[in-house]
């Protein structure tokens, strides 16, 4: 049945005006065209997709059970989606709720549905356009404003300031391509209300520039700005007690007087070291940069409103360009010419070129500085040092820090315990307390506590450690929120290539393999082996090893965990090797540091934005990449001696050797920008060049820190004492793999055999200089992509603790202007096609090569990308792999090539769920850090077909520390 044009009654208007608040409210308050407000009515949501259905599908449908499921899924998508986007005592347009009607409609997969509704739509606002009455205040523009009364705090309450608006829209669009005021005062206009406060006031002109991003990226630039001026008010008028506002013009005045009366209430509060009132403070505040304020896209500055700015009971008083300068005074405390330090450290967080990790972000320059991003443990097999651990979890992760967890030692189910003659219950209870103790901490509200256990392959407790974050089986017995990884040793990869078997033992009866790797650990472990079958080892079994390996991936594919790892590479290639072993990764497996019952590794993060270092015209910009490197390897270094450390054994490891991590950021912008495909042979040259580069110019920088404070305690006899850089420490895995184990290239261009001799005479500052971290939010601050990671989508909905975002690829919007290809079809083809361009006939193939997202590359080129860096990190990445169709073998082939590609670590599969991730992520993700698609079935791996395929990663959860 086709839909009529003209229907006798209104079948989709029941959001319309005639929302009387009849119903229970829910929180939410509706502005109806008329500028009225009323509470939000979810039965008229459900009453008008129902009308939309049966206008499509006929009489018939009424009475079906799956019409009325399929209604109240829809209508509970819509009013979360509006809970979540709403701000705070702000009511919604009903033409905002109309149009997350129409998205709900198209994400299930109802597009006739759909597509009526968006008709009718259309034929109703051309008939209020017809009738349309005078407007109160017509302007010499043609925008018709409303005249409505604001509520000033007094309680007073005066005429809206249209003038006002119209100024800061002049100066927020200024400077800006294809952008302008009108439309966003007229989006405006729907949304003001008589009564309103002042704050509702200024949130409707963010709101109404906000709503055009999708059709015109820089639109989220205008709201940016917009949502400054909001920033500056609350901040000058807190810090002055009455009302204070200035625009972006007044601010390039103002900045230096303000950042000293900030400065000092800072510290009278309590929130700053006092110690930063003894700098030259005429000296910083004149190197304030105000229109640096004006850089932020949307995204980037609620980020750093919402989350990284200081506040006194919830007023931020704190504006960016304070933040930036906060950061460096703090990271510059020990320098020698501390002004000089803090205004180059500022210039280059400032400007995005560089960016350091979140707790750095939130701690520097405080009273408590707990800097460091990354701590590694190893859990003794004792009480005291179990319980010990959850103490200090809770510790380390109070201040911000992410945890890795080794827990191999632990001895598993059915072992012998001396003390009370009695059985182990095994590793599995323990980690459910320390999955507790994760939830607990939750970093201050700034974010969920996050932790990440590791488990060696040959441990008793494997399979039970497989099966953690599975939503059925015994809840004792299950980790909901804590992350799990194989740490899986090259003996057994070999096993898995030969179609061999696997034995696996308690730690309490082969203590030594934890400590163990490469031939030494295949030996000992075969010698084990031997001593079981001869009846000297009490607990063990033998599985087959492809049954196992299958097994995890299996869970990988389900649960999202636990991730896969490689111990002997993370070894092997250690420059510490000579005084322990790593005996896992961190939190987003990046780090790869030793631990032992008395040591705690930390690792200090920063990114380099790559994309700030790259041209069209000149490529790679090395010259400043090298000074970028060296200022942020000098800033890393500057948080050792700073930092606060929350426990003991965190300040022994980090001063004795040092580590730091220098990643980046910006990497699938840069290619954008250079024109080069992800997938494509081009690409992975750059990702090996520029990592070269990176490499290069860190080891320099450390070398040259080393000559001006002194090595690391722990330097001698490390590889970097030998002469041995990473680039060189293949060869040493080579040697222990053997042919046919290793297909690595080892290519180079820059002048290495300069840096080996400048190390050897110099020393390093540093036992650490380089691993790539996750970047998600700190990325979303500078405005560009994560870490390494492929474009998602090139139009979609990012979620995070700020709310929601539309983030639609403004290189690609730029790409199809050229061609004269941007229109509001191309926005709605977007949409319609979840972000991708495959289906879109009209965009040229280059186009489409450029801009493929992250499922419709082979995951194959982001192996060949990663291995090319790899082998010029000392540390390791965070990598994420996209699987569009997962099965066994694809899964099976995929993680054997990364061990044979050389591959330290990995981290989250990302797998298409039937629905895509924005679809999914409304019928919600249960808060967990990553989750199976509500309601996906916990199929074997190779039995899903990929239309079934459950998604191994939310993507955008809110919750996720990597979404963070």
């Amino acid at each position: 049945m086709t839909m009529t044009t003209s229907p006798p009654a209104d079948p989709f208007d029941a959001t319309s005006d005639d929302h009387d608040g009849s119903r229970a409210p829910t929180g939410l308050r509706v502005t109806r065209r008329d500028g009225t407000v009323s509470e939000f009515d979810q039965s008229r949501i459900a009453v008008a997709i129902s009308k939309a259905f049966l206008a499509v599908e006929g009489d018939s449908a009424a009475a079906s059970s799956r019409l009325h499921r399929v209604v109240e899924e829809l209508t509970t998508a819509v009013t979360t989606s509006l809970r979540r986007q709403a701000p705070v005592g702000m009511p919604v347009h009903i033409e905002h709720i109309q149009d997350q009607v129409e998205l709900a409609l198209m994400r299930a997969g109802h597009h006739q549905v759909a597509r009526a509704y968006v008709l009718y739509r259309e034929e109703h606002a051309r008939a209020r356009s017809a009738r349309q009455p005078e407007q109160s205040q017509p302007q010499e523009s043609g925008t018709r404003l409303p005249a409505v009364g604001v509520v000033l705090a007094d309680g007073t309450s005066v005429p809206a300031d249209w003038q006002r608006a119209r100024v800061l829209l002049e100066q927020s669009t200024a400077g800006i391509a294809d952008v302008a005021g009108e439309p966003v005062l007229a989006e405006m206009a729907r949304t003001v209300y008589d009564g309103m406060s002042e704050a509702e006031f200024a949130s409707c002109l963010v709101l109404g520039a906000r709503t055009l991003v999708e059709k015109e990226p820089n639109y989220s630039r205008v709201a940016a700005r917009l949502l400054l001026d909001r920033m500056r008010t609350e901040a000058l008028s807190h810090l002055a007690k009455e009302p204070q506002h200035a625009d972006a013009e007044q601010m390039r005045d103002i900045y230096p007087r303000y950042f000293r009366e900030y400065l000092h209430r800072a510290v009278q509060i309590g929130r700053v070291d006092p110690e930063l009132l003894n700098f030259d403070l005429d000296r910083i505040a004149a190197a304030l940069i105000g229109d640096r304020d004006l850089e932020f896209n949307l995204l980037g500055l609620q980020t750093v409103y919402d989350r990284y700015v200081l506040h006194e009971n919830g007023t931020r008083f704190e504006l960016p360009q304070a933040f930036f300068m906060r950061v460096a005074m703090g990271l510059a405390l020990r320098e020698d010419d501390r002004e000089e330090r803090a205004i180059e450290f500022y210039r280059l967080l400032s400007d995005f070129d560089v960016m350091t990790s979140t707790p750095t972000l939130f701690n520097a320059g405080t009273t408590r500085p707990q800097l460091s991003s990354c701590f590694l443990t190893t859990v003794a097999d004792d009480l005291d040092s179990i319980f010990g651990s959850y103490r200090n979890n809770a510790l380390l992760a109070k201040y911000s820090g992410g945890l890795g967890n080794d827990w191999s030692p632990v001895r598993g189910l059915g072992a012998h315990i001396h003390g009370t003659n009695g059985q182990s219950q095994g590793v599995v209870p323990f980690l459910k307390i320390a999955n507790d103790t994760t939830v607990a901490v939750n970093q201050g509200g700034k974010r969920k506590g996050a932790a990440c256990a590791y488990l060696e392959t040959w441990h008793i407790d494997i399979e039970e450690f497989l099966d953690l974050r599975k939503n059925a089986g015994d809840d004792r017995r299950r980790t909901h929120d804590m992350n799990t990884a194989n740490w899986i040793p090259d003996e057994f990869m070999r096993r898995v290539e030969n179609g061999g078997q696997w034995t696996l033992f308690s730690p309490d009866e082969t203590p030594d393999l934890h400590d163990l790797v490469g031939a030494e650990f295949s030996a000992r472990y075969a010698e084990y082996e031997a001593a079981a079958d001869q009846g000297q080892i009490r607990v063990w079994r033998r599985v087959e090893a492809t049954t196992l390996w299958r097994r995890m991936l299996t869970m990988l594919f389900e649960t999202g965990h636990p991730w896969i790892t490689f111990k002997d590479p993370c070894n092997l290639r250690s420059p510490q090797q000579h005084v322990g072993v790593v005996h896992s990764s961190n939190l987003c497996t990046e780090i790869t540091l030793n631990t032992s019952v008395d040591e705690v590794a930390v690792c200090n993060l920063a990114s380099i934005n790559l994309a700030r270092h790259v041209s069209a015209q000149g490529g790679l910009d090395t010259e400043k990449l090298r000074r970028s490197v060296r200022t942020a390897v000098r800033m890393l270094d500057d948080v050792i001696d700073i930092n606060h450390y929350t426990i003991p054994a965190t300040r022994r490891s980090n001063l004795r050797h040092r580590p730091v991590g220098l990643g980046l950021m910006g990497y699938q912008d840069a290619l954008f920008v250079l024109g080069l495909p992800f997938a494509s042979k081009e690409a992975v040259e750059f990702a090996d060049t520029s990592m070269e580069a990176i490499s290069y110019y860190a080891i320099e920088a450390s070398a040259d820190l080393a000559a001006e404070r002194g090595a690391y305690p722990s330097f001698e006899g490390s590889l970097w004492s030998r002469g041995i850089l990473p680039i060189d420490s293949l060869a040493l895995l080579k040697e222990a793999r053997g042919e046919g184990e290793l297909e690595v290239d080892t290519s180079s261009t820059l002048d290495w055999g300069r840096l080996r001799d400048h190390v050897r005479a110099l020393g390093m500052r540093n036992s650490n200089v380089m691993a790539i971290a996750p970047t998600a939010t700190i990325s979303n601050i500078c405005g560009v992509s994560a870490s390494i990671e492929p474009q998602f989508q090139n139009l979609f909905v990012k979620s995070n603790m700020s709310g929601d975002f539309t983030v639609v690829n403004a290189h690609l919007v730029a790409a199809l202007k050229e061609r004269g290809l941007w229109d509001e079809v191309m926005v709605a083809d977007l949409k319609y096609f979840d972000g991708s361009l495959n289906e879109i006939d009209r965009v040229p193939q280059d186009v489409r090569d450029l801009f493929a997202t992250a499922f419709e590359i082979e995951p194959r080129w982001l192996v060949a990308a990663a291995a090319r860096r790899q082998k010029w990190i000392d540390q390791a990445q965070s990598l994420n792999l996209y699987v569009a169709a997962p099965s066994g073998r694809a899964l099976d082939e995929l993680y054997r090539h990364a061990w044979k590609a050389g591959l330290k670590t990995t981290y989250y599969l990302r797998a298409r769920a039937a629905t895509q991730v924005e679809k999914s992520t409304l019928a919600g993700t249960d808060g967990r850090l990553n989750a199976v698609a509500p309601g996906a079935p916990s199929a074997p791996l190779q039995a899903a077909p990929p239309a079934q395929v459950p998604a191994a990663c939310s993507i955008t959860d809110p919750d996720c520390e990597a979404c963070q």
